[in-house]
């Protein structure tokens, strides 16, 4: 049983499971690799985006389904330590749907069809996150109500597939300070409340405010910073705060947007008892900036150009710059670099590229950098062999 294996690898390691964004293929291939080399878990966390069912045209990511891509990790751990995890599944989460502009219901029946190949497919975590509404913000009373939906239907449906299934809820984009443990305590009360009323598991993991943001290349956050946010405590007191609210619900705490983080920040989360951190663009950006330097080390300047002009008129920057941003058209590109992977026009760009590096295999060579970065975290996360 999937809840079983975590515990169990979580208390003898006395760690922070890692969640790691499926940047590119090369991202996948370096999590998977890491996680056996390392007899260690490691989740795989798919948004929409990223990585949709057939019926959605699949993802921005090596072009994959979900159907797709949960064989290729399957097929390819071999040891069986890659955990499939649907990362912000829900309604408007994926851009057919807004450009659509479906309305709830159609967008709730669309989100429904997602959830459910993701567990016919394999996927082991669930995160159901109702928050995004093209219409309006509602409010945690309406979100709840949708999660709830959600939540029963992704439960009938992996009865009725025999699939165990773990779910992770979540309410609302990650602001960069610690979330008011009243909050939080109502929303775990609410969840609670449900689950037993229709005699349903509760979920494992609860997304909180932990003090993480990520902007353009950095943590913005108030979790790693020398200065302390107006009106809030440290992450240092307010996280035990939180961590107690979850351990009295039963679930386990979440945190988003670790990316960027220092190594003494890093360090503290299985020293505070959190109990999973996921962390996705400082992969895709860590990728572009090797092939970046691959390039310009080679003298390779005219694809390397066209790489960065494809990236930059992607536009997919835009969500990630700070309001008085000084970054420059190649930080911009360098931000968005990934979004173009599975473009055709840059895997013509990387096939010249290859062509002429004839010392050099450039995945391995990239895929070796970001395997780099996913150390970083699994070591200070005490998820490395001991």
């Amino acid at each position: 049983m999937i809840r079983r294996k975590l515990e169990m690898f979580t208390s003898n390691r006395r760690c922070t499971l890692l969640g790691v964004g499926p940047m590119s293929l090369n991202c996948v291939n370096a999590a998977i690799e890491l996680a056996n080399e390392h007899d260690s878990l490691i989740m795989l966390i798919a948004s929409r985006r990223q990585i949709d069912s057939e019926d959605f045209g699949g993802g921005y990511v090596n072009n994959w389904s979900t159907e797709r891509f949960a064989k290729y990790v399957i097929h390819n751990d071999k040891k069986g330590r890659v955990v499939l995890a649907r990362d912000h599944g829900g309604p408007w989460q994926n851009d057919t749907e807004r450009k659509a502009r479906l309305s709830l219901r159609q967008a709730m029946d669309s989100a429904k069809k997602s959830f459910k190949v993701d567990i016919e497919s394999g996927f082991d975590v669930i995160h159901i996150d109702p928050s995004i509404d093209i219409f309006g913000q509602p409010d945690v009373n309406e979100i709840l109500n949708r999660i709830f939906e959600l939540y029963e239907y992704c439960w009938t449906v992996s009865q009725n597939k025999q699939r165990k299934v773990l779910f992770e809820i979540g309410t609302e984009e990650q602001s960069g300070s610690t979330q008011h443990i009243d909050d939080l305590a109502y929303i775990l009360n609410e969840v609670d409340i449900f689950c037993k009323k229709s005699r349903l598991p509760k979920p494992t993991f609860i997304v909180s405010q932990t003090g993480t943001r990520v902007m353009e290349t950095k943590n913005v956050g108030s979790f790693d910073s020398p200065v302390r946010f107006p009106f809030e405590l440290p992450a240092g007191i307010q996280v035990p705060r939180i961590l107690d609210i979850c351990s009295h619900f039963g679930v386990w705490l979440k945190e988003h947007n670790t990316d960027y983080l220092s190594d003494e920040a890093l360090s503290w989360h299985p020293k505070l008892g959190i109990h999973a951190a996921n962390v996705a663009p400082e992969f895709g950006v860590s990728e572009t900036r090797a092939l970046v330097q691959l390039m310009n080390q080679n003298g390779l300047k005219k694809e390397c150009e066209s790489f960065l002009d494809l990236a930059f008129k992607s536009g997919k920057w835009e969500k990630w710059m700070l309001p008085q941003t000084k970054a420059d058209d190649t930080e911009r590109a360098i931000i968005a670099g990934h979004y173009v992977y599975s473009d055709p026009r840059f895997l013509e760009i990387k096939r010249v590229v290859q062509s002429r590096l004839t010392n050099v295999h450039v995945d391995d060579y990239l895929k070796e950098a970001v395997k780099e970065k996913i150390y970083r975290y699994m070591k200070l996360f005490h998820l490395t062999r001991p």
